[in-house]
């Protein structure tokens, strides 16, 4: 079981990336991913999380109404659209996925999730 994420880079303030989660091994569609970053420093804390039937979607405060979650169409692969990017966005960003339920609206531990990809890093520059 593997997942790869992918589609960091380096990005002026105000500008977009997409990050892509794509799993090996297990139907990605069978589990709810999340999307995770960590700065340098920093703990790693919750972006995003979608469930397993896309029906569900949580953000982060930092992020609601910049970043979008989504399952492409064939359901093996997850997508983050980030835009109007800010320094503060800046980090390495993971995704992760989680068989279980969200409970009192806690989606954000990473110690809920099963399985994490390598991370991609995300650089915004000012």
């Amino acid at each position: 079981v593997q997942l790869q994420a992918s589609g960091g880079g380096l990005v002026q303030a105000g500008g977009s990336l997409r990050l892509s989660c794509a799993a090996s091994g297990f139907p990605l569609d069978y589990y709810a991913i999340g999307w995770f970053r960590q700065a340098p420093g920093k703990e790693r804390e919750g972006v995003s999380r979608i469930s397993s039937s896309g029906d569900l979607t949580y953000y982060a405060d930092s992020v609601q109404g910049r970043f979008t979650i989504s399952r492409g169409p064939a359901k093996n692969t997850v997508y983050l659209q980030m835009n109007s990017l800010k320094p503060d966005d800046t980090a390495v960003y993971y995704c992760a996925a989680d068989r279980g339920e969200v409970v009192n609206g806690r989606w954000y531990l990473p110690s809920d999730y099963e399985y994490w990809g390598q991370g991609t890093q995300v650089t915004v520059s000012s």
